[in-house]
């Protein structure tokens, strides 16, 4: 399970940065050069060459992930720097009287001996899959498209989206996109320190300590 994380993660990020790779089309390069997301220092960044020979639909799909990635990989983040800061919620997690903080933090909360119940996980599971079913889509509950990759809102969420400028839209979708590649790499660091703690490697790092 941690290997297919880690696998996914890299994978996720690789195609974050959408590409240049030697060898590469220049007709691919010089179709998405222009595209939200290709800034200073890496350019148009593409190591894996996911995008030569791409077209549109397939580079709004592959930004499609990327944007979802980075927002998982966003809540991902501040949930463990939250968790190993000490802040949990109160109260009980079960009917058992077990509370949220009677349960590690990291993926031992997940797996492990002192993990949470197998059927919180799947309650887990079960709400993750119906939010990507039925509500993390860009054309969900009959509504149309959004107006690009990752929209969302689908007739119903806005909090003033469309009373922005294109300017101030197209800043906020890139610091978005910026974001998520940091805690797409972010994650990854905190789940590699985390096992490193399990072989004598453990590092002290800012704000939540030492991984364990």
């Amino acid at each position: 399970m941690y290997k297919l994380a880690i696998a996914a993660l890299l994978a996720g990020s690789a195609a974050a940065f959408a590409p240049a790779q030697v060898g590469q089309s220049s007709t691919a390069l010089n179709a998405f050069e222009g595209e939200l997301g290709v800034q200073p220092p890496l350019g148009f960044f593409d190591p894996l060459g996911l995008l030569e020979d791409a077209d549109q639909e397939r580079f709004d799909r592959l930004r499609y992930v990327e944007v979802k990635h980075g927002r998982i990989c966003q809540l991902a983040f501040l949930g463990q720097i939250t968790t190993r800061n000490g802040i949990h919620l109160g109260g009980d997690i079960d009917f058992s009287g077990n509370s949220f903080d009677s349960f590690p933090n990291g993926l031992a909360a997940i797996n492990g001996p002192d993990a949470i119940p197998q059927a919180g996980l799947l309650q887990i599971v079960a709400f993750v899959g119906f939010l990507e079913l039925f509500v993390m889509k860009d054309s969900a509950n009959g509504a149309e498209p959004g107006d690009f990759p990752g929209d969302f809102r689908n007739g119903a969420l806005d909090f003033g989206w469309d009373t922005f400028d294109e300017e101030t839209k197209l800043s906020k979708r890139a610091i978005e996109l910026n974001n998520g590649r940091a805690a797409m790499m972010g994650i990854l660091g905190l789940m590699v320190h985390e096992k490193l703690g399990e072989i004598g490697m453990a590092a002290d790092l800012p704000i939540i300590g030492t991984l364990q």
